[in-house]
């Protein structure tokens, strides 16, 4: 049986979706590769716009045969006046390629393919690697995710569902239930009618008989439909409840005032990292936004990431109420609980104690991954507190920003996929 796939997929203009994709799954390690050096050069607030990027033209040659060298060749140059029959022409190779008026008789250069990659492209080879360490499946959310099954057939349902073999076989043994005693009794009537042909004259009145009866048996044989709806038997789908990874990321943010605008800025373009690849990757995720200098406060997306806000530092302010928010809404038998903190490591030095073990008693016990991001190089007594965590608990993990360029590489290692064995 031959058969035909037709892709009616819209393309753009002098565009070719099949070659497309052919080209970005075989260059997939180099377009991963320049997506990741290009991240260095922009915003994080313009990471989802399109990009150019380039990888080595070397490894866009598409292999070919073709004829070797060697063997014997004659070429008539015109109006050579330099060589005849039989010398030897010195191979020439270019130069190195870092231009210029003076060639070179050594050295080579590589030029580079340039291609743009559209917004959802460069997404996705951004966040291909990643995921939240440790996520498992929770019960069953209060608006689950439905799933359609099949549950056997039955005798009512949508067009498109209908099975063609079981309405059929139905209909068969319907013909074969109603019909099955009108043949036995035609074949009868037919028996009998043979009979008295052999002697027509003494039995024509008989013989008139039969004929019509077997003339209505007929009609009723035929009047039985070959399909009939009783007969129609249509796949049947229950929707069935699936179990969903539910999961919330608490983002705690500190905006004392030790946080200048470079390290708030810093801390921001994490977040505004962490919060896109979360709201990209998951469907069933919730992001809450603590903001903390002395009291800690909730807070919503915008004022979170652009409110002005400041004032001392008592990190345990935030601790407490993520604990509480926790408690309040986000049961740990139910949700995959994370959370990230960024801050400049300065804290009230009596308060530092008091986070480490509201975090190692309260939270990383709820958690299934905690990471803690210091925006500043000196190691304040929050870091020297924090850093005891680090060999009882594997799912606790701490980093150092100092500037921009850092953030990403350091995001990668706090959210790279895990080898599971």
């Amino acid at each position: 049986m031959l058969h035909q796939i037709i892709d009616r997929r819209l393309a753009g203009k002098n565009k070719s979706i099949a070659n497309r994709e052919r080209f970005l799954r075989r260059f997939r390690s180099d377009i991963r590769r320049s997506v990741t050096e290009a991240v260095r050069d922009r915003s994080i607030k313009d990471i989802e716009n399109s990009k150019s990027i380039s990888i080595p033209r070397k490894d866009i040659s598409e292999p070919a045969f073709h004829h070797g060298r060697g063997g014997k060749r004659e070429i008539v140059h015109p109006g050579n006046q330099d060589y005849l029959q039989g010398d030897r022409i010195p191979r020439r190779s270019g130069g190195s390629g870092d231009g210029g008026s003076t060639a070179s008789n050594e050295g080579e250069s590589q030029d580079e393919f340039t291609f743009e990659l559209s917004r959802e492209e460069f997404m996705q080879y951004f966040f291909e690697d990643l995921e939240l360490p440790r996520l498992i499946q929770t019960n069953l959310m209060s608006i689950p995710n439905w799933k359609n099954m099949r549950a056997g057939y039955s005798v009512d349902g949508s067009p498109a569902n209908i099975d063609i073999v079981r309405s059929l076989r139905s209909s068969l043994g319907r013909r074969i239930a109603l019909g099955g005693p009108l043949v036995a009794k035609l074949r009868e009537l037919e028996e009998q009618l043979c009979e008295l042909n052999k002697h027509p004259n003494d039995k024509l009145s008989e013989i008139l008989l039969l004929e019509e009866e077997i003339h209505h048996l007929k009609a009723r044989i035929w009047r039985i439909p070959f399909i009939d709806p009783f007969d129609l038997r249509y796949v049947n789908r229950v929707r069935q409840p699936q179990p969903s990874s539910r999961a919330v990321m608490f983002c705690v943010m500190d905006v004392s005032g030790s946080m200048d605008e470079q390290r708030k800025d810093l801390s921001k373009r994490f977040f505004i990292l962490l919060y896109l690849f979360l709201t990209r990757n998951y469907e069933h995720i919730e992001v809450v936004f603590i903001r903390h200098h002395t009291r800690a406060d909730e807070v919503d997306e915008e004022t979170f990431f652009h409110s002005q806000e400041s004032g001392g530092t008592v990190v345990s302010s935030a601790l407490e109420l993520m604990q509480d928010i926790i408690r309040a809404r986000y049961p740990s038998s139910e949700w995959n609980i994370y959370g990230a903190q960024a801050s400049d490591g300065d804290n009230w030095n009596d308060d530092s104690p008091k986070c480490r073990s509201i975090l190692e008693e309260a939270i990383l016990p709820m958690c299934r991954y905690f990471a803690y991001i210091q925006v500043a190089e000196p190691e304040q007594n929050l870091w020297t507190e924090y850093t005891q965590l680090l060999h009882e608990h594997p799912h606790f993990a701490m980093k150092k920003v100092q500037s921009s360029s850092e953030i990403y590489p350091v995001f990668r290692e706090l959210f790279e996929k895990q080898v599971h064995a």
